[in-house]
């Protein structure tokens, strides 16, 4: 994996609404101008069948590409805390290019009061100079690592066993490399049998890819009025 004291430039970012980040570099928002928090909650969350699946005891695995604002991980943080999980660990691994700085981020995540004291938390242990490896045990059973580096480069290196994904790169029109074959494929590997995924994006290219991985895919409405959003699972018969 990447070299855990390197550290990352970051993107170029332009602020709109006075919090909505939003990248110059891919022309494209961090998170849907509506409410990015919903949006997580009705496709992420959701379409893994969160919270639902979360177990009572042992670790359960999300992985995400992009990690962006952290605003999925904070979500997903204060959704398990309000989950009777009993001694259940969530490990959420999110690998990402352009880390943001932890004034970035609280920023960003300013927005939404609902997750004030899990966004306090993520600045608070945020590092100074992020890059390399973050790994962060935000609370006794929310662990965080974001790998930062180049996803075709950093998810095969990743330990395999993931239970859910979170595909959340910029749009595929903007950011055609996250959602190439060749990283679908590994997605697919990193999964375990009857581990799922879900996205916001719905183009044909995207889903095609996803099925010659091997997922089982789905469509259904998307957040906001979107047509649709794609989610799906790695069967053992196709494992």
């Amino acid at each position: 994996m990447t070299d855990p004291d390197a550290t990352m430039e970051g993107q170029a970012l332009e602020w709109r609404e006075g919090d909505m980040p939003y990248s110059t570099q891919f022309g494209d928002h961090f998170y849907c101008q509506t409410d990015g928090r919903l949006e997580c909650g009705h496709v992420f969350l959701a379409g893994n069948g969160l919270p639902e699946r979360w177990p009572s005891e042992g670790t359960f695995r999300i992985g995400e590409l992009g990690f962006g604002t952290g605003l999925n991980a904070c979500e997903t943080w204060r959704q398990w805390q309000g989950a009777d999980r009993g001694k259940a660990i969530l490990h959420m691994t999110s690998f990402e290019l352009y880390p943001m700085t932890a004034a970035e981020i609280e920023k960003a995540l300013s927005h939404w009061p609902e997750i004030d004291r899990e966004r306090q938390s993520l600045v608070a242990a945020w590092p100074e100079a992020p890059g390399g490896i973050i790994d962060l045990a935000l609370s006794e059973t929310m662990r965080l690592t974001v790998v930062c580096g180049k996803a075709e480069d950093t998810v095969p290196a990743a330990d395999p066993a993931f239970d859910a994904w979170y595909l959340d790169g910029f749009a595929p029109s903007r950011n055609p490399d996250m959602w190439s074959l060749d990283l679908m494929q590994s997605v697919f590997d990193k999964t375990k049998e009857g581990g799922s995924f879900a996205t916001y994006a719905a183009a044909g290219f995207v889903r095609r890819n996803l099925q010659a991985a091997g997922f089982t895919v789905e469509r259904r409405p998307g957040f906001a009025g979107k047509r649709e959003m794609l989610c799906g699972t790695k069967s053992a018969l196709r494992a």
